[in-house]
């Protein structure tokens, strides 16, 4: 197959980039709203934390599936769903962004634009590759998430009932640095999310290799030596996902305080974060450790890493697979 140029090859890597995402979004939206719900409660919901005297109130949402079941009762299916289409807006670019950063880096270090040749890349360049992928993306779509994380958070009854009176609002009272709150956070995030994941899937991938190399050689296995199966590139972004996604959680939950400060949404769903209640990350991370206790670091871990395993995976089998269609159609 005859190697597209360098226009090609970009519009081939942002294509599939934004379509792998968008089916990604789609699909793990419902854990996604979950999760926020749990990072920007206030309130602990660790027996430690509740004991404390100077802690808030009682929490909203205690469990998962608790906060399934209320989710699904107060604001039903459509809740699930909420913020998506500033998501989709959002992680449409993002990947794009991201992917195509990713190639132009790698065959730039390598001298090829060939995605087999990028396999063989050191472990250190396929994770910086990835932290400097997902910086460059993050900046690029950065309003789509402040936006989908506040319509996401703030529950029934709605404080925003369109994405269009977000935007508004917060450029009036926050003017537009307000459109960038939790950036910081965020690219100190992304860095070794972004690294990791990227780093991670390059060395799965690579270790699924030689396994079926070995396999190929030992067993006569019909299985090529230098492809994989597509449920093996699935295993290999699920693994990934969930190794960036457990080490990073604690700066997510920082980003998302950041970004729903002032939010008057309803008291039920428990304080509100306001403004200036943080003076900069460090010293949010301070404060959520000394008034929530450690766990308030993980709130919502357990449904991100339920929903960054498959969206990882998602993410990559789609880019991988769209990626060999475009390609094999434009060129």
């Amino acid at each position: 197959m005859e190697e597209p140029g360098p226009l090609k090859r970009a519009l081939i890597d942002a294509a599939a980039g934004a379509i792998s995402g968008g089916i990604s979004r789609t699909v793990t939206s419902p854990l996604d709203v979950i999760k926020i719900r749990f990072q920007v409660q206030l309130e602990p919901t660790s027996s430690w934390a509740v004991l404390r005297k100077e802690m808030y109130g009682s929490s909203k949402y205690t469990g998962m599936m608790q906060a399934t079941k209320d989710i699904l009762r107060e604001e039903g299916l459509p809740g699930f769903w909420r913020g998506n289409v500033p998501a989709l807006l959002m992680v449409m670019p993002y990947t794009s962004i991201q992917f195509t950063v990713l190639h132009k880096f790698k065959t730039f270090v390598s001298g090829s634009s060939k995605a087999e040749d990028h396999i063989h890349l050191s472990p250190y360049l396929s994770y910086l590759s990835g932290a400097l992928a997902g910086c460059a993306a993050t900046v690029g779509s950065y309003p789509f998430d402040l936006l989908r994380t506040i319509l996401a958070s703030q529950g029934e009854p709605k404080v925003y009932t369109t994405m269009r009176s977000a935007f508004v609002d917060i450029v009036r009272s926050r003017g537009f640095r307000g459109l960038y709150a939790g950036l910081a956070p965020t690219l100190v995030e992304i860095i070794p999310y972004a690294g990791l994941q990227f780093g991670t899937y390059d060395t799965f991938k690579r270790w699924t290799l030689r396994l079926n190399r070995l396999r190929s050689s030992n067993q006569g296995s019909k299985l090529t030596s230098e492809s994989l199966s597509s449920f093996q590139l699935f295993v290999c972004g699920l693994a990934s996902g969930t190794c960036a996604k457990a080490v990073c959680h604690p700066l997510d939950v920082v980003k998302k305080r950041f970004q729903i400060i002032g939010l008057p949404r309803d008291p039920k769903y428990g304080a509100r974060v306001e403004h200036h209640a943080y003076n900069g990350m460090f010293d949010a991370l301070r404060r959520i450790l000394v008034t929530e206790g450690w766990s308030g670091l993980y709130k919502g871990i357990v449904p991100s890493v339920i929903k960054a395993a498959p969206a990882g995976a998602v993410t990559f089998v789609a880019y991988e697979y769209t990626s060999e269609w475009l390609e094999s159609h434009l060129t």
